[in-house]
């Protein structure tokens, strides 16, 4: 899990990952240590904070991270571009099995939870 601060000292964003969502993206999307993911904001789908919008991922890592976190050799990012789909959240990622698939959630940031 990564805190990412502002210039001001405030709590902007975390991406937590559980240890299932990690196995499923080790071994659906052959992730080798070093290697990421990038969580990025898509049109059409929903979330539980967004209605028409959806998150999309990509086996690459952030060129200019608004968030990045490392587990266990992986790098999970967002990059600045997508702060739009992201601001106010931390992102929540685990695994659905019965899907197969990982599943997402937002959770307010204190800093936002608490305006």
């Amino acid at each position: 899990m990564l805190l990412t601060l502002n210039r001001k000292g405030v709590q902007m964003m975390e991406i937590t990952v559980s240890d299932a969502a990690i196995k499923w993206f080790k071994d659906e999307m052959n992730l080798q240590p070093g290697e990421g993911i990038r969580f990025f904001g898509k049109v059409y789908g929903r979330t539980n904070v967004h209605e028409g919008f959806s998150i999309g991922i990509a086996k690459e890592i952030a060129t200019k991270p608004l968030v990045r976190t490392e587990i266990d050799s992986l790098i999970f990012s967002i990059d600045q571009t997508d702060d739009w789909f992201f601001a106010g959240y931390d992102l929540q990622v685990d695994y659905d099995a019965q899907k197969d698939e990982p599943i997402y959630h937002f959770e307010a940031t204190p800093a936002h939870s608490a305006s």
